[in-house]
């Protein structure tokens, strides 16, 4: 039988503003937060938040990658 291997994320989601960041990143960079989670699915990148319609729907405010939902 094959042996699986644990597939894990290469972010980790703020809780409050759902930014993806790398696992060594302590504080979110957008909103300070310290609360992070790797249950997290579906990614945006948003690269112009000014001109970005999914950007307004969302409430982005600042370029960058987003978990979709958190908390699954």
């Amino acid at each position: 039988m094959p042996v699986r291997r644990k597939h894990t994320k290469p972010f980790k989601a703020c809780t409050k503003c759902k930014y993806l960041v790398p696992h060594d990143v302590e504080r979110c960079p957008v909103c300070g937060s310290e609360s992070f989670t790797e249950n997290w699915s579906g990614m945006i990148v948003v690269v112009d938040v000014e001109n970005s319609e999914v950007a307004k729907i969302l409430g982005i405010k600042h370029p960058g990658r987003y978990a979709i939902k958190i908390g699954i």
